[in-house]
């Protein structure tokens, strides 16, 4: 923009003036549409994710509709995007094919934003309207938990379940349980089984309520409650950036949002679904399917599985960001040999979609866009351990017994470098203190967890006895489910890996596995 020109706030009426967007900023369509969704939730993820998809089909001509958006907690950006129309800026950045890729563009998708804690009446009138057809979620703050305390009343709920029961409610009566005013409803909250734990929620609320029967015939018969699955990091406002974004636009947004190229919605329910929300047909990585859980299990297995794989060594290593973790040939190795020669193997997965989806993690990993820090990633890293590592461990070990019963070298290592994770100077309130080249971190996880850990690395630094610690780790059901000590040939392993640790460091230790 030229200098010393008036910024003006992004709207609907500026983008309907003669201003002019830059030309690689693609702008969505500004007539108005009918509210086709409900949405609970404005927060950075649903934008980059449900609202752009729904940008997306509209400006392929496939869906004509709108969105309206519910805040789902007293603060919220509400206000914020009614200012600007329910307009905001949308960033996708990352790699791709292994070159980096930008994209800018106008999302228009979203009619109006209500703030039901102020406006209950409103949101209740959403109900009314007969264009409403699918409703969608990502309500993290507040999640999908039943609150006893709700009750039907003139205010705004707590909860979301509770929310969605008076809203769903309020619809059955405006339109006498009409059946062809059920509506679709996919949650998007990291939660296993998030369709059928939400509906779980509403029927609760009928029956807390004295809702009558009708209600929950009707629910059960003409509402549609979809488990899925969402992947895609929406990293938001990019204060560092904003500045010069804003230069670039010409106009001032205060919702500029950013997030990665790669995104994926598997939803699992009713093939018609398609026909309604024609995501294929626009180019979007949308599966519909009858089953979830392999897609789930992918997920947590190779792409959560991996940060847990490989972050307490590659933090001890010397890195910080996974970006670093990735891209160095030792570490990177490492993480790439224990994805694909010990994890995939042993998912019950078609091998060749598989390794795609593996490519696609670790070039994700390598976002230049993204600083994504390893100690963040360490919270509570024994129970995700557990989750995301241990069963591909376990498995792998299942199906090599005939093999003088292999261990997987480079699991049973993470294992290894996890406990040399854990090792502190002191604890210090509900947080251990770790040294890495003389310099303090934090450790954090439950308080038990943090005892154990300083209690164990004390006994091992008066008697220097890493079989015993490992012995001790190892045995602890309630961290692993079982006790691991007694998988054979596991304690063995893991003990040799510790003590490699401990004499050589990290980093020749590291490169020996590799």
């Amino acid at each position: 923009m030229k200098e010393g020109a008036t910024i003006q706030r992004l709207s609907r009426k500026l983008l309907h003036s003669d201003f002019s967007v830059p030309e690689d900023v693609a702008v969505g369509p500004l007539d108005p549409m009918p509210e086709k969704v409900i949405q609970f939730g404005e927060g950075n993820f649903l934008r980059a994710f449900v609202d752009w998809m729904i940008n997306r089909l509209n400006r392929k001509g496939l869906f004509h509709g709108s969105v309206v958006v519910v805040q789902p907690i007293e603060q919220g950006i509400a206000d914020v995007l009614n200012e600007q129309d329910g307009l905001y800026t949308l960033y996708l950045r990352g790699l791709q094919d292994g070159s980096r890729t930008e994209s800018r563009e106008v999302i228009t998708s979203i009619s109006r934003a209500i703030n039901p804690y102020r406006e209950y009446s409103a949101f209740l009138e959403c109900a009314h309207n007969p264009d409403l057809r699918y409703m969608v979620s990502n309500t993290t703050e507040a999640g999908i938990a039943y609150v006893p305390e709700d009750q039907p009343k003139s205010q705004c709920p707590k909860s979301f379940p509770a929310k969605a029961a008076a809203f769903l409610y309020e619809r059955y009566r405006h339109f006498s349980g009409d059946p062809s005013k059920g509506m679709r409803i996919l949650p998007c909250e990291l939660v296993n089984d998030n369709g059928t734990e939400l509906k779980k929620g509403i029927l609760q609320y009928c029956r807390d309520w004295d809702l009558e029967d009708g209600f929950r015939d009707w629910l059960e018969k003409e509402c549609s409650f979809y488990n899925t699955l969402v992947d895609r990091i929406a990293t938001g406002y990019p204060r560092e950036e904003a500045e010069e974004m804003t230069q670039y636009l010409g106009y001032e947004d205060q919702l500029i949002d950013t997030g990665e190229v790669f995104h994926l919605w598997v939803i699992e329910g009713d093939p018609a679904l398609e026909e309604e929300l024609p995501f294929q047909k626009a180019g979007l990585h949308v599966v519909r399917t009858d089953n979830q859980l392999p897609y789930r299990k992918r997920k947590v297995r190779i792409l959560n599985g991996a940060h847990t794989m490989m972050v307490p060594a590659a933090f001890l290593y010397g890195f910080d960001t996974v970006k670093e973790c990735v891209e160095n040939p030792v570490t990177g190795g490492l993480m790439r040999k224990g994805i694909f020669e010990e994890v995939i193997p042993v998912l019950d997965l078609p091998q060749e979609e598989t390794g795609k989806f593996a490519e696609e993690v670790l070039e994700r990993f390598a976002n230049p866009y993204i600083r994504h820090m390893l100690l963040g990633i360490t919270l509570n890293c024994v129970s995700k351990y557990r989750v995301r590592v241990l069963p591909s461990l376990l498995e792998y070990i299942r199906q090599n017994k005939k093999q003088n019963n292999k261990i997987p070298s480079v699991l049973s290592f993470s294992l290894a470098a996890l406990i040399v994770f854990y090792r502190s100077t002191r604890l210090e309130g509900d947080r251990l203190i770790g040294m890495r080249d003389e310099k303090p971190y934090p450790i954090r996880d439950d308080l038990p967890v943090l005892k154990f850990f300083a209690k164990v690395w004390e006994e091992y630094d008066r008697f220097q006895d890493p079989v015993k610690l490992t012995h001790e780790v190892l045995a602890r059901k309630d961290f692993w489910g079982k006790d691991l000590s007694e998988v054979q040939g596991l304690e063995d392993a893991v003990a040799h890996y510790l003590s490699t640790i401990l004499v050589l460091g990290v980093q020749k230790a590291t490169e020996a596995v590799l």
